[in-house]
């Protein structure tokens, strides 16, 4: 029998931000017990993936091993955590543990996607733990963006890895928990093997901010506004969202949630008890009736997304409130890059009405909930590991963090999604390299990256799309002409003649010309009317569209 091994293994995250999905296993080689560590999605957007409403780690290489797979840990409530489990939780079908915040929007998801919320486990914080298997995993509260983050404490035969989650070092939270130095310096006690560290600002040189720091100057700017006031932040940002409710309610506003995802993050944190305090709100309908100085508006839609509140006030009327001129509206929050588009467009839109935008690139209406370069030292200090896996950021970053850990003497190798990591030795080894990618949800079906669907997608999108119809006789004559159908295509070409009736002429000659071999085999017919269309367009227009045969034989 060979050796045991404890392995790490990143299907998403590592490499990119969004979609985590973390695998670490312990037994013999290909014969290990797994533990699965966050499920998350990605977002698309319209230059790469067009059309598709989400994006998840490929999981095949976790189905495949089914049978092995102990249980699933969710470190906390963001949706490039927990957004994938109700869609991907059938093809694995081990139980889901999170502490009751988390767990209360992980059953959210399984309702949504008709799977049981039963799978659902709710857990305490460290240091209760949960044995499955050859690990024991403590929930070990730490600061983040939203109520209780965890980072995960994993004993195994081979020692205590820690996996960090999303952290930052904050201990004036305002909702949530504080970050505990001397939690950590007890979980460090008995030796940490590794540390699986979040790498987001690893380039951010200054030691982050705390959220209670932006509270007065919110409450400051509230203060002072005439008109109505608008805010935008994460949803999922409940300790903002009460700085800014707290900010208008202060100033005699009354304040209305706009946007399904808000009210929902709200309701988890009461129901759940992470949040009490919350200002009273009104709904939409009675905030139509409120003189606007005395209104605030909380709103989804921080990112720029074409369907949430912000954009659709910013294009005109939303739940019968319009914004006007002299009004306020508050981008608190840091764009994430390559929304920068949406929401350049949104500010825009906002602009032309007259209204006042007031973003963060003074720094004072935001703070990351990500550590920054200090906390990430901070952070390997404090655990003292043995060896540091850099993971939650782009191969920029991850490079970044090894040269930090290895600059303290630390082991550490930047480990990308698909990068079977050995952790056994005294360094972190790479053990083997797994085919993995991502797949899409499109409408209500799962398709992969590699089906061809979104590709097609994107051709048709950049050049366009002609069908063409022919008919042949029981003689495989042609009977009467061929026809196209254009779409996405100019009119006129270069001739300065509808480009439908060149196609159409350039394919009556191919056909009068086609042999009796051509025209009896659909093959080679389909080929050489494609090559017609696609040789013509691009002399007439400069494109080469996708082309879609139809040939009718009658019978």
């Amino acid at each position: 029998m060979s050796r045991s091994r404890l392995i790490y293994l990143p299907l998403g995250g590592a490499g990119e931000i969004g979609m985590n999905a973390y695998v670490y296993g312990y037994g013999p080689k290909n014969d290990e017990r797994l533990i699965v560590v966050d499920l998350g999605v990605a977002f698309p957007d319209m230059d790469g993936t067009p059309g598709v409403d989400l994006i998840f780690p490929d999981v095949t290489w976790l189905a495949e091993r089914r049978d092995r797979i102990e249980a699933i840990f969710i470190t906390h409530g963001h949706e490039d955590h927990v957004g994938a489990v109700g869609h991907l939780w059938e093809r694995l079908g081990a139980p889901v543990y999170a502490r009751a915040f988390t767990a209360n929007l992980a059953r959210r998801k399984m309702e949504d996607a008709g799977q049981p919320e039963a799978a659902i486990k709710t857990v305490s914080a460290w240091p209760e733990t949960i044995e499955v298997g050859p690990f024991k995993i403590g929930f070990a509260p730490i600061s983040h963006s939203i109520p209780e983050s965890s980072a995960l404490v994993i004993d195994t035969p081979e020692g205590r890895v820690v996996h960090t989650g999303d952290f930052k070092r904050d201990t004036t939270p305002v909702v949530g928990e504080a970050f505990d130095p001397d939690m950590w310096a007890e979980i460090a006690k008995p030796g940490v093997r590794a540390l699986v560290c979040d790498s987001t600002n690893v380039f951010s040189k200054d030691a982050g901010r705390s959220e209670a720091s932006v509270g007065p100057e919110i409450e400051k700017l509230v203060s002072g506004a005439k008109g109505m006031v608008v805010a935008t932040t994460f949803a999922s940002n409940v300790a903002r969202l009460k700085t800014l409710a707290d900010a208008g309610s202060a100033a005699g506003r009354s304040i209305c949630l706009m946007g399904r995802a808000m009210r929902r993050m709200i309701e988890a944190a009461v129901e759940t008890g992470v949040l009490s305090g919350f200002p009273k709100v009104v709904s939409p309908e009675d905030a139509s009736h409120i003189p606007r100085e005395n209104l605030m508006l909380l709103v989804t839609g921080s990112q720029g997304e074409r369907r949430a509140a912000s954009a659709q006030l910013a294009r005109g009327k939303y739940n019968g409130i319009e914004l006007e001129e002299g009004d306020m509206f508050l981008f608190s929050s840091k764009t994430i890059p390559g929304n920068e588009k949406g929401v350049i467009r949104i500010i825009n839109q906002l602009s032309e009405k007259g209204v006042d935008v007031v973003d963060d690139s003074s720094g004072l209406y935001h703070v990351s909930g990500h550590a920054n370069r200090p906390d990430i030292e901070a952070m390997h200090d404090l655990t003292s590991p043995q060896m540091v896996i850099p993971m939650h950021g782009e191969h920029r970053h991850l490079r970044e963090h090894v040269k930090l850990s290895q600059s303290k003497g630390r082991a550490g190798v930047i480990a990308v999604n698909g990068m079977m990591i050995d952790l056994s030795g005294n360094a972190p080894t790479v053990a083997e390299y797994i085919e993995t990618g991502r797949t899409y949800l499109d409408g209500g079906v799962q398709i992969g990256a590699l089906d061809g669907v979104v590709r097609d997608r994107i051709r048709m999108a950049l050049n366009g799309h002609v069908i063409v119809t022919v008919i042949l006789d029981e003689e495989d004559e042609p009977l009467g002409q061929p026809w196209c159908d254009l779409m996405g295509l100019p009119e006129v070409g270069r001739s300065d003649v509808a480009l439908v009736d060149i196609l159409e002429e350039d394919l009556s000659q191919f056909l009068g010309r086609a042999s009796e071999r051509t025209l009896g085999d659909d093959g080679a017919l389909e080929e050489g009317l494609r090559r017609i269309v696609r040789n013509a367009s691009q002399s007439e227009i400069g494109k080469k569209p996708e082309v879609t045969v139809v040939v009718s034989r009658l019978s």
